[in-house]
């Protein structure tokens, strides 16, 4: 039987002309939040739901659109005071029987206290990552939310504007909102939320039919909120700079299958890409995402996840580089380095290097780390050949193929693996320890043991762990790739020469 409050939203949904296909069932499971299971078996390009536009909590159809347009707050910002305005209204909202299945907050780090990001996080992708959302977004409120207060305290009362409800709401938008169209922007799309996540396993597709003519009343005064807005979540950087190319659950105006379904632009609809058994869970998917940036939008991690990655900033390469060398040595040798077109992964003010999940570095780590143990000498004849070469990029290809006896003419891509010298290998080694010894004191068969024993109702402590766990052992692969690093650097050498001398041998 269904919960209360799941009844009570069912009767909403059909007061607001939700149409839910009876193919689906609602699980209401105080442990693990509301799934979203099939009842029958469900095919490829089953239509099981239809949510009209108008159903969405978005700026445009809160009621507090005038004052948050007069105010000039759109995006998350906007949003947020549409959701703390409408939940301020209690019952009187048109949004209640929605409103009352979501809970105040959802966990995401950055709800949790610095007390717990610091004992919780540390060393992790998202420790300095949280701590600047949170300053931001206090900014965000005291700059534009609490001047509402102040001007209209019976509009926008200081208990439900309060800052702890600007992060709560926040904390919702990241991990419920959805991208509707460009009228709309972003908004709590009712049902659509339910679903839960698994990675590389989408069951549903959702989509939106856009039409130019949709809101042309509102075209002369809305010039300005038709801009396309960027996907809502605090601002991810470091190994969410990468995995935020993820999409966030997207709406997605999609022809393919939108258009064989004669869909009406003011509705949104919920289509099945593949078949699934019936009492089997429905899934969406928030995009090939990793548990940093899982933790950080939603508030979860997953055991193994394949698109989990951990990042070295570039400051601590050269703090590697300062134990060895001067401050001007090592200066010199990343201006070198950037002369030649090589950059890292930049977000923000930050510049880091990835390691992929099987502990594999960027090319740009090995190439700079090469560059910093070059000895004057050839560092100074591969600065001449940036005056002089054509092309820049293949000045580094040219030092290569002198350096180790390569033919190599410029028409192909140097190969990773012969960067991948002793020196090279013995510094990914020691990065592989500076980086480990952000996490503190514990190691990971600590960590390991103490996840053993955490219960998942521990949330914050479960994901954390998970989260640390999964980082630190793609830092054992990076110690296994360097390890193994100057064996495979002796066989691509003679393997690239051997390749070089077939291709000449046929011209």
């Amino acid at each position: 039987m269904a919960s209360r409050r799941l009844r009570a939203f069912k009767r909403w949904m059909k007061s607001e002309g939700i149409e839910c296909s009876d193919t689906l069932e609602f699980t209401d499971c105080p442990e693990q939040e509301i799934s979203v299971r099939a009842l029958c078996d469900l095919k490829e390009g089953d239509v099981v739901a239809k949510i009209p536009k108008a159903a969405c909590l978005t700026i445009k159809t809160s009621g507090a659109r005038e004052m948050i347009e007069s105010a000039g707050l759109d995006g998350p910002l906007g949003l947020s005071v549409a959701l703390m305005y409408e939940k301020s209204l209690g019952q009187d909202s048109p949004w209640a029987g929605y409103l009352q299945l979501l809970r105040r907050q959802e966990c995401l780090p950055l709800v949790w206290t610095l007390r717990e990001l610091d004992s919780l996080l540390c060393g992790t992708e998202l420790h300095k990552t949280v701590k600047e959302d949170k300053a931001l977004i206090y900014e965000d409120w005291k700059e534009s939310i609490l001047p509402l207060v102040y001007l209209a305290p019976q509009t926008f009362s200081p208990c439900a504007f309060s800052v702890e409800e600007y992060f709560a709401a926040r904390s919702l938008i990241a991990s419920r909102s959805f991208q509707i169209d460009e009228y709309h922007g972003f908004g709590m799309v009712p049902l659509a939320d339910l679903f839960n996540h698994k990675t590389g396993a989408e069951d549903v597709h959702f989509t939106s039919v856009c039409s130019n003519q949709e809101y042309d009343n509102d075209a002369d005064s809305d010039n300005s909120d038709n801009n396309k807005l960027s996907k809502i979540s605090v601002q991810d950087k470091k190994a969410l700079g990468a995995a935020s190319n993820g999409e966030n659950s997207y709406i997605h105006s999609d022809s393919e299958y939108s258009s064989s379904f004669g869909d009406d632009p003011m509705m949104l609809q919920m289509i099945m890409v593949r078949e699934v058994k019936s009492g089997v869970e429905v899934f969406n998917t928030y995009g090939s995402l990793g548990n940093a940036a899982l933790l950080h939008r939603y508030g979860f991690t997953e055991p193994n996840n394949p698109f989990d990655i951990v990042n070295i900033d570039l400051e601590l390469v050269l703090k590697w580089g300062f134990s060895l060398f001067s401050n001007r040595y090592c200066r010199a040798k990343l201006s070198l380095w950037r002369r030649l077109d090589f950059s890292g992964c930049v977000s923000e003010n930050s510049e880091y290097f990835e390691i992929s999940s099987d502990g594999e570095p960027q090319r740009e780590l090995l190439t700079l780390l090469y560059i910093m143990l070059l000895p004057e000498d050839a560092c100074h004849k591969l600065d001449i050949n940036i005056c002089t070469a054509d092309k820049v990029g293949e000045c580094i290809g040219m030092m290569l193929s002198e350096k180790h006896n390569i033919k190599w003419d410029g028409s192909s891509e140097i190969s990773k693996e012969l960067l991948l010298t002793e020196k090279v290998c013995n510094a990914l080694l020691a990065l592989a320890d500076i980086r480990e010894s952000c996490y503190g004191s514990k190691t990971i068969d600590e960590d390991m043991e103490a996840l053993k024993r955490c219960c998942m109702k521990e949330r914050k402590l479960y994901h954390s762990l998970v989260l640390r766990i999964s980082e630190r052992k793609i830092l054992e692969k990076l110690r296994t790739f360097a390890t193994i690093g100057a064996q495979t650097f002796q066989t691509a050498k003679k393997t690239f020469t051997r390749k070089i001398f077939k291709r000449r041998k046929v011209t």
